[in-house]
């Protein structure tokens, strides 16, 4: 069955809904922004910064109507009428229509010192609130944390509901927060394993549509595509390489289940692994150099590491018997994975140094991890009811939220890069 004709909106978008907050998180005032000209109601820039640092579990932003003033700017902020409501952080700003384009002014303070930490200018056009707002929120969060914020990212995912009887998927891009959806790809059979490129203006997949699964590599601008590998036997999992020139991938064409490198320009193939055993669901570290990836060589499947072309796969994972879909994080000091636990599936991870294993989640059917290209947080498919949803984890605990879908199932998440704005 060959795909849907890309579409250029979503038919649904998650809905946000912090089900566990931080007991530490920092105190952050963010007064509503002054309005000059025609600006737009429907998105308010200082509301979705306030519910971006929500979202990490970093942040406790005070209610607006707790504030005793409003103030847009520094030279109107009373800092001791702040700290008596126990504030660390204030965010002050306005924004003002030119014709089609937005400017906001925003400063932050830290109210202890009485010091401006930031005080800046953006832009956008009339139609992109949002993503100025992302903007801001990434600049107000590094300032504070030192870590590059991860507001202006974009996830990927499928979802699959029921048309005429018959299993519908959907390719869908939003943003960080469930928000703007857009179906890139729908099709009745089966799409599986989105993974971004460095860049983030191309995705690799996995797709029955010709009733056998192959990789494609799609560009997001211009909606091409390309089947890559389409072996005989199994293509799966694939996984871009640090500079986007090439892509892991498992393949079975020559009887066995390996781990491939192929280089995207050339298509040339390398075998990183070679073993009777099932390797797949290969992933790289964050050098460029070494894989991650499952192999059941031990008796079940388990988490291995190759550091490198000629290094010899070495276990990580021992704690259960199943370990899989591991992912390395952006410093190289943890593997995440799905690890099975009395009958139920769980998120954990490994310390790489010392071994030490943690099961972050509890909620028993757990499945394809992927991290903010900062590291602080996690997504992943589990299931909610009769659905399956997407959750975000902190990945030091005590921050939850749940994206579900308006309907149907949502499942396969992926987390891009930071996006050059």
């Amino acid at each position: 069955m060959t795909a849907l004709a890309w579409s250029p909106a979503g038919h649904s978008e998650l809905l946000i809904r912090i089900t566990e907050g931080a007991d530490s998180a920092i105190p952050v005032a963010v007064v509503p922004f002054g309005r000059s000209g025609d600006v737009p109601a429907d998105d308010d820039v200082s509301r979705i910064i306030r519910d971006n640092l929500t979202m990490t579990g970093e942040f406790r932003p005070l209610s607006p109507d707790r504030m005793l003033s409003l103030p847009s700017s520094g030279d109107d902020v009373f800092f001791r009428d702040w700290r008596l409501l126990g504030q660390r952080y204030l965010v002050v700003g306005g924004v003002t229509r030119d014709g089609d384009r937005l400017r906001a002014r925003y400063e932050l303070y830290d109210i202890n010192s009485e010091r401006r930490l930031l005080g800046e200018t953006a832009s956008s056009s009339v139609d992109n609130v949002r993503s100025l707002a992302h903007h801001i929120s990434d600049k107000v969060y590094e300032a504070i944390t030192g870590v590059p914020g991860v507001f202006s990212t974009r996830l990927a995912y499928v979802t699959v509901d029921e048309q005429d009887g018959r299993r519908r998927y959907r390719l869908q891009v939003s943003d960080m927060d469930g928000r703007r959806a857009r179906v890139r790809l729908e099709s009745y059979e089966p799409i599986l394993s989105p993974d971004w490129s460095p860049d983030g203006r191309r995705l690799a997949y996995v797709s029955f549509e010709s009733d056998k699964p192959q990789i494609y590599v799609h560009e997001l601008a211009s909606g091409r595509r390309t089947a890559i590998a389409s072996f005989p036997g199994l293509n799966s999992a694939p996984s871009w390489s640090s500079d986007g020139r090439s892509l892991l991938m498992t393949l079975s064409k020559d009887g066995n289940a390996e781990i491939y490198r192929m280089s995207v320009d050339s298509r040339e193939l390398t075998r990183l692994t070679n073993h009777w055993a099932i390797d797949t669901e290969g992933s790289w570290a964050p050098d460029g150099k070494g894989i991650v990836f499952t192999s059941d060589r031990s008796g079940g499947p388990q988490v291995y590491i190759k550091e490198s072309d000629r290094a010899e796969p070495r276990r990580v994972t021992f704690g259960s018997r199943y370990n899989a879909r591991p992912r390395m994080s952006p410093d190289g000091r943890y593997i995440y994975y799905v690890h099975s636990r009395e009958g139920a599936f769980h998120i954990a991870r490994t310390e790489l140094s010392t071994g030490d294993e943690t099961v972050l989640t509890r909620t028993g059917a757990d499945e394809s991890p992927s991290l903010a290209p900062n590291g602080r947080l996690l997504i992943y498919a589990t299931r909610q009811g009769e659905n399956n949803v997407l959750t975000v984890i902190s990945t030091e605990g005590g921050s939850t939220y749940t994206l579900p879908a308006a309907r149907g199932d949502v499942r396969e998440p992926s987390w891009s890069p930071i996006l050059s704005q």
